[in-house]
């Protein structure tokens, strides 16, 4: 590829999806910078657009090609020679299709190998005046990307900063397409993690978000042939230089006493728990292949209530899986009222080709799905304003990462993952301030901060 000497390179990246999305695509800018790309904020002026793409919900695909017909829009005037990818897990399940469908596209490339984008750049670019050549890398690499990714994390400057250590899934639940866009679970070696987690504090991190498939699968060797299980991974990260911890997203089958132990013992270990149930439905658990009951998740969150008490818990949901009666919906009604959420994500269940789910039989009508997604989401609102109306009068402590929306206003994060707004001015970005709440909203939290 051009070396670092050439004229500077304009970067947009567009993510959808997942945390995992958000993660690679700045370890995409991160590979491009030594290349002279810097990033811009919309696609009208790029030399490369990527848009890094989910394929969990239902038209994922459709939605890509819908935007890419826009880019085609707006350079249908222009003569800029663009080059456009489309990046991440819809690339690696569409593959050639996407470029026959939408010529326009230069690059097709999965998660598992955008740490060869320099040289997949440099294949696809030509002598002006020739044809673009086209490329699609979908094959599962001989080797690690992490080990391939070379470049310091340091100059990436974020309050609250994403951490990749585990990828993939073996779990194979029947509506998921995961382990077929992103592999199996592999997980990030030990040193390899800390060093990262060390250059992002340098650079200004707070908080370090630990992000996987299924996180709590995490398992590494270290030095002297040792492994060390994912609470040992937290505790040494909490040796560090840094005020908070997080992880996401939690698989309940690997969920161990000794995790959930951590969130009592690691004081810099967040009082917030996402655990997807899916369905409250032990029929449906299994027909999804799940792989627990809906009383081995409650033991699971009562247990962790007993380590830490007033612990924030959150969840996912799919309604109108295939086979799903009125009583299984009522059973996932139930647990929602018994764990009494603090914040869920719930969708309608949606076929992705491939799954096995997908070639099962009595698939529920749409407006059925409609139906109990509304009464569903309604009683998950509900949830979640009474959680945050309990904080008003309370003090607790908020991590300012960024300006809010008007002048003089600044938002935070609290223990619990809430929005929290007040007062302030730049000064206070970076800091864990006491915040005194003075109104509850059904998303966020206003104060004013001591």
């Amino acid at each position: 590829m051009e070396n670092s000497k050439d004229k500077k390179k304009s970067l947009f990246i567009k993510s959808y999806g997942c945390q995992m999305n958000e993660y690679d695509s700045e370890r995409m800018l991160e590979i491009l910078e030594p290349f002279n790309y810097s990033s811009v904020a919309g696609p009208e002026d790029a030399d490369l657009i990527i848009l890094n793409t989910c394929h969990i919900r239902e038209k994922a695909a459709e939605k890509i090609y819908s935007e890419l017909g826009r880019i085609k829009k707006i350079y249908r005037t222009k003569k800029r020679d663009t080059k456009i990818a489309v990046a991440g897990c819809v690339g690696q399940a569409e593959g050639q299709e996407i470029i026959n469908r939408s010529p326009i596209v230069d690059l097709v490339f999965g998660p598992l190998t955008y740490h060869q984008l320099p040289e997949m750049l440099e294949n696809i670019n030509t002598e002006k005046g020739l044809p673009n050549k086209k490329l699609v890398n979908i094959d599962v690499p001989d080797v690690d990307k992490f080990n391939e990714m070379k470049g310091s994390r340091k100059s990436l400057r974020s309050i609250s900063s994403l951490l990749s250590i585990q990828e993939g899934c073996d779990k194979f639940c029947s509506f998921c397409v995961v382990p077929y866009t992103r592999g199996v679970e592999i997980s990030r070696p030990a040193n390899q993690i800390m060093k990262e987690a060390s250059e992002l504090i340098e650079a200004g991190a707070k908080e370090l978000i630990l992000l996987g498939q299924n996180v709590n699968a995490w398992n590494g060797r270290v030095s002297g042939n040792k492994n060390w299980s994912f609470p040992n991974l937290i505790r040494e990260l909490s040796k560090l230089d840094i005020a908070r911890i997080r992880y996401i997203t939690s698989h309940p089958r690997d969920m161990t006493d000794e995790l959930m132990r951590s969130h009592q013992d690691v004081e810099k270990l967040q009082p917030y728990l996402h655990l997807p149930i899916q369905s409250g439905s032990n029929k449906v658990l299994k027909e999804m292949n799940r792989g627990y009951t809906f009383g081995e998740y409650m033991r699971i969150i009562d247990k962790t209530r007993v380590y830490r008490p007033d612990i924030a818990i959150s969840g996912d949901f799919i309604v109108g899986f295939p086979g799903e009666t009125d009583k299984d919906f009522n059973d996932t009604l139930k647990i929602v009222k018994e764990v009494k959420y603090a914040h869920a994500y719930s969708f309608k269940y949606s076929s992705r080709p491939g799954t096995p789910a997908s070639l099962m039989e009595n698939h529920i009508e749409e407006n059925v799905k409609s139906e109990r997604l509304k009464i569903l989401q309604d009683l998950i609102k509900e949830q979640t304003r009474d959680f945050n109306k309990s904080f008003v009068g309370k003090e607790i402590d908020v991590l300012i990462d960024k300006p809010g929306k008007g002048e003089n206003r600044m938002s935070g994060r609290s223990a619990y993952l809430q929005s929290v707004h007040m007062d302030g001015g730049a000064s206070m970005i970076g800091k864990i301030l006491k915040v005194k709440v003075t109104k509850s909203r059904d998303n966020s939290l206003e104060g004013i901060a001591s």
